[in-house]
């Protein structure tokens, strides 16, 4: 009788060997790792909303702010009188490459967070243009996250145009000192006459001011500028030549 396939057919009957279970030390190792790859994660989300959402969200209110002041000018044909509830005008720096950017009383970060510069009132207040005095226009804004309307600040060169859009009048300044790196104690940047900048005489001066290196608010980047010239806005708001 012929065998059938199933006789000829070699099965191992030995029992498979019993998988160990990890040790004590493997566990560890293996939980550590899930956390930091978690962690990780969480890290990585945070840093997305502080450099990407936050600019989102104030992008959104420096953008409604600047609405209302502008519709404020439109509706108001009489002399500019200053309201700095909603802002008192606009900065623009063509080497920042960022657009006009609002400016409000105070420098918190309640105020900056939306996306603003805002013109110091303490330690040192500053001068505002449209005074007609000598003095220091210092501004601060957010270099990284909330707008970071001073993100490019390193961009400015000496004899880079600033400009200080009113209802109006423009004032058009010029870049003319630089300091990379000071202290965030060094209140003497925003003086009325910024010595360290080089000047020893009264003027009419501007100041920026923002956090550095990028994305640390261990020191202070400072650019100064001096009025060269004002223009009456007209009816067109022409902008001026070193905006077109």
């Amino acid at each position: 009788m012929a065998a059938t396939a199933e006789q000829h057919e070699v099965t191992d009957t030995t029992p498979a060997p019993r998988r160990r279970g990890m040790g004590p030390i493997a566990t560890a190792v293996s939980v550590f790792g899930e956390l930091l790859i978690t962690a990780g994660l969480i890290l990585g989300l945070f840093v997305v909303y502080s450099l990407w959402w936050t600019n989102v969200v104030a992008d959104r209110a420096a953008g409604k702010q600047a609405d209302k002041v502008r519709d404020n000018w439109a509706q108001d044909t009489g002399p500019g009188a200053l309201n700095t509830k909603n802002g008192i005008g606009f900065l623009h720096v063509p080497a920042m490459k960022n657009g006009e950017v609002l400016v409000e009383k105070g420098t918190s970060a309640k105020q900056l967070n939306d996306g603003v510069a805002g013109y110091y009132t303490d330690p040192v207040k500053a001068t505002l243009p449209m005074s007609g005095k000598d003095g220091n226009f210092s501004l601060a804004a957010h270099r990284d996250g909330h707008g970071a309307k001073f993100h490019n600040i390193d961009k400015i060169e000496k004899g880079d145009p600033i400009v200080f859009e009113t209802k109006d009048k423009w004032y058009v300044y010029k870049a003319y000192a630089i300091l990379p790196e000071t202290s965030k104690y060094n209140v003497k940047v925003l003086g009325a006459v910024p010595k360290e900048s080089g000047r020893k005489k009264a003027g009419k001066y501007i100041t920026l001011t923002t956090c550095t290196p990028v994305y640390t608010s261990r020191y202070r980047y400072v650019v100064w500028g001096e009025l060269v010239r004002v223009e009456k806005v007209d009816s067109a708001r022409t902008l001026p030549k070193e905006l077109r």
